[in-house]
């Protein structure tokens, strides 16, 4: 059976996953170097090689941007983007389930900010 992919292993290739979908072509090394915050280019050539050479990656012809996600890599459970969304729900929902005027109050405090997490940020 294959090992699963670390962290980082799946950050990169959800990264790669996701640029090829948006852009119908592979990423250049230096893109992911930039998009993922390593020191350089051949810090991305060794972690790609290495994800090529345990089958989670392929170089379709061997050229630049061809770079392509093996979809039998075993996936890790996903990890909530803000864990504090995960601790409002469960939260909200314990005091909906025992109804007093206080803990009604207390899950619509929480509601509110469980609203504000979600809510897609603006950049300027």
């Amino acid at each position: 059976m294959q090992e699963r992919p670390s962290k980082k292993q799946r950050e990169l290739l959800e990264f790669i996953e996701g640029f090829v979908k948006g852009n119908g072509y592979g990423p250049s090394y230096r893109e992911i170097m930039r998009a993922l915050g390593y020191k350089s280019v051949s810090t991305v050539a060794v972690h790609v090689d290495g994800l090529i050479a345990r089958g989670w990656l392929n170089k379709k012809d061997h050229s630049a941007r061809s770079l392509e996600v093996v979809s039998v890599v075993p996936k890790l459970p996903r990890q909530p983007e803000n864990p504090h969304i995960e601790w409002l729900k469960s939260e909200i929902t314990k005091r909906e389930k025992a109804p007093t005027p206080v803990s009604l109050e207390q899950a619509k405090v929480l509601q509110h900010a469980l609203a504000v997490l979600e809510t897609p940020q603006k950049t300027t």
